[in-house]
């Protein structure tokens, strides 16, 4: 029994073994991935090859379930995955070497083929993963060698450890001790050299400061909020949502930096002629204020993914102008720099009537990196899967039938206008309410078209319509209230909206895929 005990802990050492090796994997990579490409990552590689693959409803139910920190859960998922791999990986060059390589060599070959295939993959990227792979190989055999000399020592019967690696193991005098020392040496530098060379990639392209000392413009125009815009109630939304509660979707596993010295806009396609445009070629257009709501297409019925900012920019209709856009044309391809795209009808860009902007200002401030800095797009009417992208870099004039954008080979819509909506935001889902005379508010939008009233229904009574705030604009959400004499127990309180052409907001429920959910809110609220 002593033996078999003294066996198995040589498999949890072999299960260590190659969970230090796959660290040094990760650590050569990230060295070299700051050394030479930054998108090189193995594990942010991955982690963004598993966003584009993963099936929709994954996707849905990770952000209904994790919001703004969907990436983090991923993160920490793939950490986890590469724990359990590396281990076995250990196993298996201690049971039957030379297994364990080979199985770290197949993770090298993944990652360098995510890697290489990502979208503006730099001529080097292949290079982190590669050598990464090399040193993680070569620490997993030096370690597992010790292993197996230290194994045959201890355990007699296992003699034929040593005999196996007669001409390359190390002397038979070598101890744990041996073994622990280089384990200790090897994972402590895999965990310096990585966390530190991610912390470097991370910081070394920060815009931070940049960002922080960015003087703009003043706006030619600003948007008048008339009196009476913004109620008063405990646990409204605010009329402006503050950027650090602001929403944030999007398929970036860590935040793209990018200099606005260095930022280049390219207009080609469908045009006239190609063009391309600096950060200060688009300041010297002047900006204007703009106070439009966005909504995320994975916005359940009542849900948080829905915003209002007032953004500072310059008309798209203006930019493409430049270039030139031949007949034909029916959609603008926008891309980012960490390769997303979405599909925009090229009317909503186009007509004079629609504020579709260059946004480099959010809520009186230069861009926050994770919202797109240092421009994006900002279009209202359509949800911003096919109209907001961030960290703009192309704009390519172009037609549905010739393209398609990120989300529509996914099963969404390739056109997704926005289906106006209402929500309850106070009293919360599950608050309980003392009894008496309460608020009840939320908020509603109705993207380039308008709110006409809000209506709300408690119970089975008849439905009331509710006071509105004073309309910004079209593209603003306004915010409504009724007060209620709410008498103990549990009732339903249901919210629709009517627009300004006359349209009842949808009460039939849909699901998010593939253009929007539908249907009207009804919460279940508590009186004490």
């Amino acid at each position: 029994m002593a033996k078999r005990r003294s066996g198995k802990r040589f498999i949890a050492w072999a299960a260590l073994s190659g969970v230090i090796g796959g660290a040094v994997f990760l650590a050569v990579a990230e060295l070299f991935a700051l050394l030479f490409a930054r998108a090189a990552s193995p594990i942010l590689a991955v982690g963004g090859f598993v966003i584009d693959i993963v099936p929709q409803p994954f996707k849905e139910f990770a952000i209904a379930t994790f919001g703004e920190y969907d990436k983090l859960v991923l993160l920490g998922s793939l950490g986890l995955a590469v724990v359990i791999a590396s281990a076995i990986a250990g196993i298996l060059q201690l049971v039957k070497a030379p297994l364990g390589v080979i199985a770290l060599i197949i993770a090298g070959v993944l990652s360098t083929a995510a890697i290489v295939t990502r979208a503006g993959a730099p001529a080097l990227a292949f290079l982190p993963p590669v050598l990464g792979t090399i040193a993680g190989s070569i620490v997993l055999i030096l370690l597992v060698r010790r292993l197996r000399t230290w194994r045959a020592a201890a355990l007699p019967e296992r003699a034929d450890d040593a005999a196996a690696d007669a001409e390359t193991a190390e002397p038979k005098g070598i101890d744990r001790r041996r073994f622990f020392m280089v384990a200790a040496i090897s994972g402590v530098s895999a965990v310096v050299v990585g966390v530190a060379s991610r912390a470097v990639s991370m910081t070394v392209g920060s815009v931070e400061a940049i960002r922080d000392s960015l003087k703009l413009p003043g706006a030619k125009s600003k948007v008048t909020i008339p009196e009476g815009a913004e109620l008063d109630i405990k646990g409204l939304s605010k009329l402006y949502t503050p950027n650090k509660d602001f929403y944030r979707v999007d398929t970036a596993l860590t935040v793209p930096t990018i200099d606005p010295a260095t930022w280049r806009l390219t207009i080609d396609g469908m045009v006239d002629q190609k063009v391309e445009m600096s950060f200060q070629d688009l300041l010297d257009m002047g900006l204007d204020e703009y106070s439009i709501t966005l909504t995320c297409v994975s916005n359940e019925v009542g849900g948080e993914l829905a915003g209002n900012a007032m953004w500072l920019g310059v008309p798209l209709r203006d930019v493409l102008k430049k270039a030139g856009v031949k007949s034909g044309a029916d959609m603008v391809l926008s891309k980012s720099v960490d390769g997303y795209t979405a599909s925009t009808p090229l009317s909503a860009l186009t007509d004079d009537n629609l504020d579709a902007i260059l946004a480099v200002a959010m809520n009186g401030e230069p861009l926050p990196a994770e919202h797109g800095f240092p421009v994006r797009m900002v279009v209202p009417g359509l949800y911003g899967y096919v109209s907001a992208t961030k960290w703009l870099t192309e704009l390519k004039v172009t037609t549905f039938a010739k393209d398609e954008a990120y989300w529509t080979p996914r099963g969404y819509s390739a056109e997704a206008p926005i289906k106006f909506s209402s929500r309850l935001d106070t009293p919360s889902i599950g608050e309980a309410v003392p009894a008496g005379r309460i608020p009840i508010a939320g908020v509603a939008w109705a993207q380039s078209v308008g709110i006409e009233r809000v209506e709300v229904k408690i119970d089975e009574g008849e439905w009331t319509a509710a006071t509105m705030s004073t309309p910004v604009n079209d593209d603003t959400w306004v915010q409504w209230f009724m007060e209620w004499d709410a008498t103990p127990g549990t009732h339903y309180v249901a919210v629709r909206a009517v627009n300004k052409n006359g349209d009842l907001q949808i009460e039939e429920r849909a699901p998010i895929a593939p253009n929007g959910s539908s249907g009207w809110q009804r919460s279940l609220i508590r009186v004490t």
